[in-house]
């Protein structure tokens, strides 16, 4: 007990179950799901879309000052909350059709309560927006010093492709390697514990 033993293997875990290794998370992650629960919701798209976009505008708005103020994901986390349980009280749930869905399919403005799943997509919706909680997105700073400090001109369609481009390289990167810091149960982001246990 106290020295490490290359020869020993780590405790054994089972990772089909998504039980993790890692107590903190144990304690803090449920690996249960309810797939009865509403995802892909109207209030989900219209919370979602709008955070990003405020959260994006806020935090470029004010990433220019001495002192940067940034808004974080957080933020939108916590105000989200009585809102979507607001728009769930208040939404008609009248059903209805959308052509090419098929004529089985039926959708609704509110399906039902305003559950957890939800929640965190609207969630992650902010986080695109705060720059994962930094603020405004970096490439954003390589157009600023082209135009404050060089004194050149460059193009929207120029300065666009290069923020957008070095933000989804990221996404990108994040999938290819989702089998190897995503998916294995004994990987963890502490960060991300706080939000976890906010949520429930």
């Amino acid at each position: 007990m106290g020295t490490f033993d290359d020869r020993k293997p780590y405790p054994p875990t089972d990772d089909d179950d998504g039980i993790s290794p890692i107590e903190q998370v144990r304690l803090t992650v449920t690996n249960s799901d309810d797939p009865t629960l509403p995802v892909w919701t109207f209030r989900m798209w219209f919370l979602g879309l709008l955070s990003c976009a405020l959260l994006s505008f806020f935090n470029q708005f004010f990433s220019y000052r001495t002192e940067p103020l940034v808004i974080t994901q957080i933020t939108v986390q916590v105000a989200t909350l009585p809102i979507g349980q607001f728009m769930a009280a208040v939404l008609p749930e009248t059903k209805f059709r959308l052509p090419g869905f098929g004529s089985k399919k039926l959708f609704s403005f509110n399906p039902g309560p305003f559950n957890m799943k939800e929640h965190v997509l609207i969630s992650i919706f902010a986080n695109a927006g705060s720059a994962f909680g930094n603020g405004s997105a970096y490439a954003v700073g390589i157009v600023t010093i082209i135009k404050a400090f060089y004194h050149r001109n460059i193009s929207f369609l120029a300065g666009w492709l290069l923020i957008i481009t070095t933000q989804v390289l990221g996404y990108g990167w994040a999938g290819l390697l989702r089998k190897y810091v995503v998916e294995p149960s004994h990987m963890w982001w502490p960060g991300t514990l706080v939000q976890v246990s906010l949520f429930r």
